[in-house]
């Protein structure tokens, strides 16, 4: 996979997934604007990317709010002259029963995890469309085919990307311009790490790969959607699940 002097945007990419897949297109020799809620999780994680060889920059993004999304990806093109990869990956979870869940959780949730796909999106497709290519990647969830209980809010956000996804993929294919999503299932981050291990060896028997999957795997998935080997797939989502949903 080639992708001599290209230039993505990793949104919530400090840490996790997002971190991970940074790190896989540097490796690639992609350079690499992390942007991240939080500020020095960006800039370290930035940092530790130059020594592979590739420009790097870590930036603080809310990426719900449209004026800061306008603004961060005007200075990513100043740095890097254009984005060529865009890896909507930033997510949040608020997760309790649908009778006790606040409009607000609903709101954040669906603010964070969906309409930040459409206003990335957007930005990064505005200067795609004039050069004729670009890759758009986002993230969705197992939880998007399957249901989770507690996660109405999280689900449908991500049930949304995948809806989402085909349709700029349609719109903007004759441009050069594909869309895909990735969805992976139990990962192991920060976040399932904390769940007891009853749940996790429960989650493991509807596995039947028999494990959790890692970062790496779904970096892996991403890159190669990111990448010009895969300029005949759009509108697509690849299952990063050990089997979970089939």
């Amino acid at each position: 996979m080639d992708f001599t002097g290209q230039a993505a945007i990793v949104t919530g990419g400090g840490r996790g997934i997002g971190r991970a897949i940074a790190e896989k297109l540097a490796q690639k020799g992609v350079h690499v604007a992390i942007a991240d809620i939080n500020p020095d999780e960006a800039i370290e994680a930035a940092a530790s990317l130059t020594s592979l060889g590739v420009k790097a920059m870590g930036i603080k993004l809310d990426v719900s709010k449209a004026e800061e999304v306008k603004k961060v990806f005007e200075d990513v093109r100043k740095e890097f002259n254009k984005i060529d990869i865009l890896v909507n990956n930033a997510g949040i979870t608020k997760d309790t029963l649908l009778l006790r869940m606040k409009e607000e959780d609903w709101d954040s949730v669906m603010d964070i995890n969906l309409k930040s796909v459409f206003l990335c999106s957007r930005e990064a497709i505005k200067e795609m469309s004039q050069r004729r290519y670009g890759r758009i990647v986002n993230i969705s969830s197992v939880a998007a085919f399957m249901g989770n209980p507690g996660q109405a809010n999280y689900s449908a956000s991500k049930a949304g990307i995948v809806g989402l996804t085909k349709t700029i993929a349609r719109e903007y294919a004759s441009r050069g311009i594909t869309v895909n999503a990735v969805a992976p299932g139990f990962i192991q981050t920060a976040m399932t790490d904390i769940l007891p291990e009853k749940v996790k060896e429960e989650v493991k028997k509807q596995i039947p790969l028999g494990g959790l999957g890692t970062v790496e795997d779904v970096a892996n998935a991403v890159v190669f959607l990111a990448s010009p080997d895969s300029g005949y797939i759009t509108g697509q989502v690849i299952h990063v699940n050990g089997g979970m949903y089939m």
